[in-house]
């Protein structure tokens, strides 16, 4: 019988998916699945402990309508929260070597993705999350957002974007120490994981680097369970350890 929930976003992910392989398998807990794609639904799963949302798009209206329907599907409290989405590269940009490839259209393209999205979601999701029971709330972030991190340069939009996302997130963990003191901001930093979107820049990763996504599923549910409610923001990587700002 469950009793609580978990929620991914960007369920059809390879990490989202691998994450809910994993939790699956939890008896006392139901999935939330939420992605822009139908899902592939799992015949093996117990369709009673899962639900399929399917938005149009990451804009604000169509998160207020899932959140709306998240809201009316339990009672139960949603005791993890997983943001599995973002973009690094598409068909029409990559990310930049060198001053001259900055280009205005992509980087609006990477913050919308990267740091609006998220930040949406963390603001919609919100009011129904503030209540006695604590809720670990994921999003994922990566290690060159880290401005001291950073000592090879490169790549100015997808660095601007989660260094914006991390400083938004310590903003909203500050506000939430207030008045929502159940959740707990966990930014994630997930590690060179084999999925498209670092497909393109895996030739110079070491093999012990480059990890599966079934793996990131288990570090990261590992140090969720492990991580307390301290009412701050963690910036973390894949071996639960900090990243500095």
């Amino acid at each position: 019988m469950i009793n609580q929930l978990t929620l991914i976003i960007g369920a059809n992910s390879d990490i989202g998916k691998a994450l809910a392989t994993q939790i699956k398998n939890v008896a006392d807990t139901g999935l939330i699945l939420i992605s822009r794609e139908a899902s592939n639904k799992d015949k093996s799963v117990n369709e009673l402990n899962v639900k399929y949302i399917k938005v149009k798009d990451y804009l604000a209206q169509s998160i207020e309508m899932a959140v709306a329907e998240i809201a009316a599907h339990s009672e139960l409290p949603i005791s993890q929260v997983f943001i599995c989405n973002g973009i690094l590269h598409s068909e029409t940009f990559q990310p930049e070597k060198r001053l001259e490839d900055f280009d205005a259209q992509a980087f609006h393209q990477v913050i919308s993705a990267n740091t609006l999205t998220p930040m949406l979601w963390v603001q919609k999701l919100t009011p129904i999350l503030t209540r006695k029971s604590p809720c670990k709330f994921v999003v994922f972030s990566a290690r060159v957002g880290s401005i001291s991190d950073n000592n090879l340069g490169g790549w100015y939009s997808y660095r601007a974007s989660k260094a914006a996302l991390n400083m938004m997130l310590k903003t909203a963990s500050i506000e939430l120490a207030r008045r929502a003191k159940n959740i707990k901001l966990i930014s994630f930093h997930p590690g060179t994981t084999d999925t498209p979107l670092s497909k393109p820049f895996q030739k110079n990763v070491p093999p012990e680097k480059l990890f599966t996504s079934e793996f990131v599923a288990k570090q990261l549910l590992s140090i969720v369970e492990n991580t307390a409610i301290d009412h701050t923001l963690s910036y973390l990587d894949w071996e639960g350890k900090s990243i500095n700002w």
